[in-house]
């Protein structure tokens, strides 16, 4: 394949992003989806590929389009390998440019944040791997593996499903990575959707503590663009460019801190084949992508000992994984396989009724139950999260905290930095499929279902005393909205 084919696939996704974009602002549907452009232009692509167009095409005897639909071999193996790549700069990006609080100061601050954030998490592994055992594997004779695709496509995203496709295709289960692409999209668009419902309801029974009107967004914000007179810096300038681009800076900076993934993930292996191996392997099967993002954190630390902190923006680093990140999803949703959903229907219907019950029922649940002061405003993220991808709770959170009047925002991001190692794409998403393969469903469900006690039960007899506390010192009246 040569670079030119390379770089024509490339420039193709970039004119379906913009084509997705067109959409997103003309389609009044759409925009109360809020469907990121990445989305959209993936579903064209998807229906215009072999799946969808190349498949009727076939079956209609018609020779002018391939198997492949309108596009041809090579680009679709171009856009197959981007996603695995691409994820490792999304996650490298994740804590560049941040402050990083300290454990025990992050815990104090967000702990009853954690605690829900955990309870979402850990449960879906839980529910997960019991459907698996009770129903998927007896009845459907599906892997136990299935077990852990509720969490790595509704709390990992598209991106995290995505980058374990080739773990998964390793480990014999070639069908996963397409399920929880699949699994992904239902999050998303679900989140959006039971987001925005909840919020309405909770609206009008008096749940929010800061919009008690009909919840209404702008067109602009619907549309995704900003109004000519709003001002949002894009990034700050620290590096000037007569001597490097920022870009270029910041850019370098995160090959830098792949490669520090890169090399801490070739130890574990190193110390893995040396000691263990003959047992069982883990790390041989781990990816790259949780390593990039403890990558990351070690070239930050290393930058604010250093003095240079200051010269790595967090902002530009939010550009650059946004650009990864809609590329990664435009590609992966172009090259999505909806004959492995087909052939596995009822099982991928199940798991996702499974995980939308619990996040619902958790966040309704457990949210009011721990958090003192604007459970709704605070849950609502983690919802969101917890359904598809951080930007979902961001959304969510905007609609029912417009001018950050609550601690929502800064409570979700602090949490953020103690809960993404693990989850969502870190190391426990990454070593889950890896540790079914070797030791089979109990031991992950067991220390899962451990982890989900701990959360629920700690939380609601820890924070849980702040809340009840303060409905015993508010008036009768004044409670009725709390859960």
């Amino acid at each position: 394949m040569s670079a030119q084919q390379i770089g024509f696939a490339l420039m193709v996704l970039g004119v379906f992003l913009l084509i997705g974009k067109v959409i997103r602002v003309k389609s009044g549907l759409v925009q109360r989806l809020f469907l990121p452009s990445s989305i959209i232009a993936g579903f064209i692509l998807l229906f215009l590929g072999p799946q969808v167009l190349g498949q009727v095409m076939s079956a209609l005897g018609n020779d002018t389009f391939t198997d492949a639909g309108l596009f041809s071999e090579e680009m679709l193996s171009v856009w197959s390998t981007l996603p695995g790549l691409l994820i490792s700069i999304v996650f490298a990006t994740l804590f560049l440019g941040q402050t990083l609080p300290t454990p025990r100061r992050a815990a104090r601050l967000v702990g009853p944040q954690l605690s829900l954030g955990v309870a979402l998490g850990s449960g879906q592994y839980v529910v997960g791997l019991l459907l698996a055992v009770a129903v998927l594997v007896p009845v459907f004779s599906t892997t136990p593996m299935v077990g852990a695709l509720i969490e790595i496509g509704f709390e990992g995203g598209h991106g995290t499903a995505a980058g374990m496709r080739p773990v998964l295709e390793e480990l014999g289960f070639e069908d996963g990575a397409d399920l929880a692409l699949g699994i992904a999209t239902v999050g998303i668009v679900g989140g959006i959707l039971l987001g925005i419902v909840m919020i309405n309801w909770a609206v009008r029974t008096g749940r929010t503590e800061i919009v008690r009107d009909d919840v209404r967004t702008s067109i602009e914000e619907q549309k995704g663009l900003f109004a000519k007179d709003e001002n949002y810096p894009a990034a700050m300038m620290t590096s000037r460019p007569a001597s490097v681009e920022p870009l270029t800076l910041h850019m370098a900076i995160v090959a830098l801190a792949i490669l520090v993934g890169w090399l801490l993930l070739s130890g574990l292996q190193w110390v893995e084949q040396l000691w263990w191996a003959d047992s069982f392997e883990l790390f041989e099967f781990v990816p790259l992508f949780p390593l990039a993002m403890l990558g990351g954190v070690v070239v930050q630390l290393v930058a604010e000992k250093a003095g240079a902190g200051h010269l790595i923006d967090h902002q530009m680093m939010l550009r650059i994984q946004g650009l990864a990140l809609d590329f990664l999803i435009v590609s992966a949703l172009a090259t999505l396989s909806i004959q492995a959903i087909g052939e596995n229907l009822v099982p991928f219907l199940l798991l996702c009724a499974a995980g939308i019950a619990l996040n619902v029922g958790m966040f309704l649940w457990l949210a009011p139950r721990i958090i003192p002061r604007y459970w709704f405003e605070r849950g609502i993220g983690d919802f969101g999260q917890s359904m598809g991808v951080t930007a979902t709770g961001l959304i969510l959170m905007r609609i029912v905290d417009p001018e950050s009047d609550s601690p929502a925002f800064e409570a979700f991001g602090y949490k953020q930095l103690v809960f993404e190692p693990f989850f969502g794409g870190g190391l426990i998403t990454a070593a889950s499929i890896p540790l079914i393969y070797q030791f089979g469903p109990w031991p992950l469900l067991v220390a899962m279902a451990a982890l989900f006690v701990v959360a629920v039960v700690g939380g609601y007899a820890y924070y849980g005393r702040e809340v009840r506390q303060g409905r015993k010192d508010r008036p009768a009246e004044a409670r009725s909205g709390v859960g």
